[in-house]
């Protein structure tokens, strides 16, 4: 019997006939509606791989539905929907899509903080309804951007390409991670600092942190209240880094100028969220890493690790390293 995989997603049928040829594969047929859990774990009781959402949550009853479950392969570089732990000792690899789209997060990440900066969205509203009426000198004026200070939280592979297009603007870079990178603030000319540091000279904060338990809620009231009041917040890398009611609260009493999020708490959102309410908050349905490019790039990566796990090879992006493959019926 042919191996069995289930994709979580509606994707190209070009882009996953090579798994057709040798295996049998099945899909959600929705490009843009989630699987039901109840759906994803009736597949999962019979599916030797996954190929699967950073939406969907693959936890312990997902990764032990099935005797089968071999590989499963998340379309994202972040896999905290994945319980990770469980699946190394069920023998099942954890595979995600790092390297692949560095440059396009990065490039939206920037243009995330200069259409908040420029007011961009707001402006092209304005057109748009009809409001433009006259040429006034400080119509939707924004902030600069060249020769200010970015900070960025999290000086991963992502924080350093947004970095380095930082450097073509003539900013001064900062940067607060777990662990220093010297050779790094060589090549782009950043400085590390203290995270309380970062919050209180940047004039924008640029959150790039993965989700951990360390990092859940990093953005308080408090961290809000210590940068500056023309300060611009960024955060395309996961919802729960910050907490949403204080950022909410900052932006209404003044306590920052702005904020440009790709990334939410509970996602998606509904149109009544809060923070869509404020004119000085530019919301994208994160999108960091889609373009055409790219997320093909991501899928072609998923299905080889998944390709790899089947064969009996190593895959090539494991994120679980301690992974040893069990003999399953």
């Amino acid at each position: 019997m042919k191996p069995y995989i289930y994709i979580t997603r509606k994707l190209p049928e070009a882009v996953i006939e090579v798994m057709k040829q040798k295996y049998e594969v099945k899909m959600w047929e929705h490009e843009d509606i989630s699987v039901p859990k109840e759906v994803l774990y009736a597949e999962a009781e019979k599916a030797d791989a996954l190929l699967t959402m950073v939406s969907d949550q693959i936890d312990e009853q997902i990764l032990t539905a099935g005797n089968r479950l071999k590989v499963v392969a998340n379309l994202a570089v972040g896999f905290d929907n994945i319980d990770v732990k469980k699946a190394s000792i069920k023998g099942v690899a954890i595979c995600n899509t790092p390297d692949v789209l560095t440059d396009t997060t990065a490039d939206l990440t920037f243009g995330l903080l200069m259409a908040a900066a420029r007011r961009i969205v707001e402006a092209a509203e304005y057109v748009k309804e009809g409001k433009w009426k006259s040429w006034s000198p400080l119509l939707l004026a924004g902030q600069d951007i060249h020769h200010k200070t970015i900070g960025i939280v999290g000086m991963g592979k992502i924080g350093e390409t947004v970095a380095k297009r930082a450097t073509g603007f003539d900013m001064n870079i900062l940067y607060h991670n777990r662990t220093r990178k010297p050779d790094m603030e060589q090549r782009i000319g950043a400085k590390y600092v203290s995270f309380e540091e970062l919050v209180e000279k940047s004039d924008f904060i640029v959150c790039l942190t993965p989700l951990t338990q360390e990092t859940r809620n990093l953005f308080t009231r408090e961290v809000f209240r210590g940068m500056k009041q023309s300060a611009i917040f960024i955060n395309a890398s996961r919802g729960p880094v910050i907490d949403e009611q204080a950022l909410y609260d900052a932006l209404t009493t003044g306590e920052i100028a702005g904020a440009g999020l790709d990334v939410f708490e509970k996602e998606p959102i509904n149109r009544d969220h809060p923070l869509l309410s404020l004119p000085n908050v530019v919301a994208l349905p994160h999108i960091g890493s889609s373009s055409v490019e790219t997320r093909t790039a991501m899928m072609k990566l998923c299905i080889e690790n998944i390709m790899a796990v089947l064969e009996g090879k190593v895959p090539k992006t494991l994120v679980n390293k301690d992974w040893k493959p069990i003999v399953k019926a």
